[in-house]
């Protein structure tokens, strides 16, 4: 059987594969998925790939299958591992931090200010991926970008460096990486905050992915992976964030919550009501991803439920320590019948408290002119969808309810989506592997997309 194109979603503990035809046509059909372990604990990945293409092929009930085009997505491999190096932490860091989560990174180590050696041995054992270099606006500060280069380019690490910082250090900045030896591995992207108050992360999201494209075939467990991959190869998180600006430049404002055995990610786009902008006290992305690595429902699901709180999870299922602990210690990927409550609740915690993360809040300061509201963080208020990805919001049988229940909780000084939000599920699970598709197929990949979510 000859298919179009293969997508796989090499994630942290399962790899799903996605096969597409017709998607040099106005009607792209979804052929079917197989799904296994990922296996680059095994040291390659590919075998969790070819099993999961086997199930593919049960699934179509045939016994070969050439594919023409092959695209991936991977959170294997420790995903995107990157630091963020800036000059002032609520400026110029906070902007390359937007850049480096949008692009679907795990930030590891971040910093304000000129390194301290400390920070470097922190780099040294932490070994990046990516390592993401910010600061001062253009024409502005340039003395701690480049001392903060020098330390780098010292270390010699062989490891891909991006600088996005004030223009002015360029040349200077590629003339420090040159004298170490280091000037291949270094990458120039515009100023992630060229002028006070203005974010320009989306050169810097679309070189990051690049790099990272270039340099994940080095990954252990991830060396053979080009046999089977033949295109794009982007993190999983940055292929749910094409996906959701795909869709807002279809639908409008939306918001994109993806609950995963190892993290909870939140990623909106919309830039909030006039109202509020004016009352902002700092910047704030068009389109904004949060990452949650304490709201895992598998490997992190402990310190989910001590964020939740153990007593209060009891209490909602009716059961005591003992019970609950033996629950929480055999809970598998796929919950069985009599772990599916537990997982409903530990899914809808997940969403709220990733939620109530990721939302901006107002609040009032007093002055000689009396009390002023002001606001600071994301604005979701004026969000017409919710869209749920991820195997919990796919998968479980109340997930429309879950995400009902927050959407109806009030919080008075929140700037949530309310009651009145759409919801949307990805119903065939394929919203990542049709972000990276949506890169070289844009309009087969909103298609795809469109009839996954049901509009």
């Amino acid at each position: 059987m000859k298919i179009d194109c293969l997508v796989a979603e090499i994630g942290s503990t399962t790899t799903v594969v996605n096969a597409f035809n017709g998607i040099h046509t106005k009607n792209p059909t979804f052929v079917g998925q197989g799904y296994a372990p990922t296996t680059v604990l095994l040291g390659d990945v590919t075998v969790g790939l070819e099993q999961a293409i086997s199930q593919l092929k049960i699934f179509l009930n045939v016994s070969k299958v050439e594919f023409k085009e092959t695209f991936a997505c991977s959170s294997a491999a420790g995903g995107l591992k990157m630091s963020v190096h800036g000059l002032v932490h609520d400026m110029t860091v906070k902007a390359a931090k937007e850049a480096a989560l949008g692009a679907g990174a795990n930030l590891h180590l971040i910093t304000s200010g000129v390194m301290s050696d400390y920070d470097l041995q922190s780099i040294i054992t932490l070994k990046p991926n990516i390592i993401l270099i910010a600061g001062g606006v253009d024409y502005g500060e340039t003395l701690t970008t480049l001392e903060n280069a020098k330390k780098i380019a010292s270390l010699r690490l062989n490891t891909p460096v991006i600088y996005a910082g004030n223009i002015q250090n360029r040349q200077a900045i590629h003339t420090i990486f040159a004298n170490h030896g280091q000037d291949r591995f270094l990458s120039i992207a515009p100023n992630v905050y060229p002028r006070i108050d203005h974010l320009d992360v989306t050169e810097t999201r679309k070189i990051i992915q690049r790099v990272f494209e270039e340099n994940i075939t080095k990954a252990p467990g991830m060396e053979k992976v080009r046999s089977i991959i033949s295109d794009h190869i982007i993190p999983v998180p940055g292929a749910v964030m094409e996906a959701t600006q795909l869709l807002y430049r279809e639908i409008g404002d939306l918001v994109t919550v993806d609950i995963g055995g190892a993290t909870t990610d939140v990623h909106s786009v919309t830039e909030g009501s006039e109202e509020i902008r004016r009352k902002m006290i700092a910047p704030e992305p068009l389109a904004k991803r949060t990452v949650e690595g304490d709201l895992g429902l598998f490997i992190n699901k402990k310190s989910l439920v001590n964020a939740i709180g153990q007593e209060r999870l009891c209490k909602e299922l009716g059961l005591n320590e003992t019970d609950m602990n033996n629950l929480l210690s055999n809970l598998k990927t796929i919950p069985t019948k009599e772990q599916l409550h537990l997982t409903e609740r530990m899914t809808y915690h997940a969403l709220s408290l990733s939620m109530h993360r990721h939302c901006g809040k107002t609040f009032s300061i007093y002055g000689t002119n009396g009390m002023t509201k002001l606001a600071e963080g994301k604005d979701l208020t004026t969000v017409k969808y919710l869209v749920g990805t991820g195997g919990a919001l796919t998968r479980l049988p109340h997930r429309k309810e879950l995400i009902e229940e927050y959407l109806n909780e009030i919080e008075d000084w929140s700037l949530k989506p309310g009651k009145t939000t759409r919801i949307l599920i990805d119903s065939q699970y394929i919203m990542a592997t049709l972000g990276v598709l949506s890169l070289k197929y844009p309009e087969t990949a909103k298609m795809l997309l469109k009839s996954s979510l049901g509009l």
